[in-house]
């Protein structure tokens, strides 16, 4: 399984144009073919945080402006499932038949259970959408409500919602069956769709959005994934990120991985999740998890391998 981050689609200071996340899926999925020609099955997540944003700031303008409905948060995901998907199988079809390859790619809308009491929902934490000045943020949070929060890598402010924990997976069954029968499956995408039960036997969404590693690393689990890639835009994970003291982690223990998240070293709506991820496949598989720079899948020693025991 490889989890695409949603900025591996929008890199730092674009804009987030349909050419350049055109453009960046393209080179994103170049860099699947080393996995492909080793004849692995894929199944592909992808994050959309840059995405959602965008979308909720679109849908905003257009109340303001026209009077258009308000659409919540979980339709909002479920538009930039479509869409990624839909970007990522055209740019991997496009990778594919410029190097002679022909699979199918199918992307599969999914919704994720989730619980409506989760402590999330209370604390939200999950970035989405661009980067504002503090006087920005405060300014839009004055006129809507929305919550902001600054960056840990000092980018500026983004806007943050509830990101409960990812419980149940649609259609986990089919997508296991088609990826081993050799199509690439994109699914869980931006983390999932959130949902509940509403009442014993009906399903209905709710506001938030998941967070597609640890989604990604609960569908890994289910269909018996033998590897879990998470991509960032950080080639290995670091401690102490960003400082003077900063220091690689080539390899570490998922009892090390929890200290060093005890201790503080990650941070949240970053690398903290990644790591979790990572620690809850290792730990329930036996199985290495990677956290790496999308353009060193597949390099021999490239990203952080967490692992069972050290």
């Amino acid at each position: 399984m490889v989890a695409f981050g949603g900025n591996a689609l929008i890199l730092d200071k674009q804009k987030g144009t349909i050419d350049e996340q055109e453009q960046n899926a393209y080179e994103a999925s170049k860099n699947l073919l080393k996995l492909l020609k080793t004849n692995y099955n894929i199944v592909i997540t992808h994050g959309n945080g840059p995405q959602v944003g965008n979308i909720l700031l679109s849908d905003y303008a257009g109340h303001l402006t026209y009077g258009l409905p308000k659409m919540p948060l979980d339709i909002c995901v479920a538009y930039s499932q479509g869409f990624i998907g839909y970007v990522l199988e055209q740019q991997l079809r496009n990778v594919l038949e410029a190097n002679d390859m022909d699979r199918d790619i199918i992307t599969i809308i999914t919704q994720v259970l989730v619980n409506k009491d989760d402590p999330a929902f209370g604390n939200p934490t999950k970035p989405i959408g661009p980067f504002y000045s503090r006087e920005e943020a405060e300014k839009i949070a004055s006129e809507n409500g929305a919550v902001f929060a600054e960056d840990p890598r000092g980018r500026g402010w983004r806007r943050v919602v509830a990101s409960p924990r990812p419980l149940v997976i649609s259609n986990k069954k089919s997508i296991e069956q088609l990826a081993r029968n050799g199509q690439i499956v994109i699914a869980v995408g931006g983390g999932g769709i959130p949902a509940f039960y509403v009442s014993p036997n009906k399903l209905q969404g709710i506001d938030a959005v998941i967070d597609k590693d640890l989604a990604s690393s609960l569908l890994a689990r289910q269909i018996g994934a033998d590897k879990l890639f998470i991509l960032t835009d950080v080639p290995k994970v670091c401690l102490n990120f960003n400082t003077p003291q900063e220091r690689v982690i080539n390899r570490m223990s998922i009892t090390e991985a929890r200290k060093y998240l005890e201790e503080g070293h990650f941070a949240e709506g970053s690398m903290a999740p990644k790591v979790r991820a990572a620690i809850d496949f290792v730990e329930n598989t036996g199985k290495d998890a990677i956290i790496t720079k999308t353009t060193l899948l597949g390099v021999d020693d490239g990203g952080t391998r967490v692992v069972f025991i050290s």
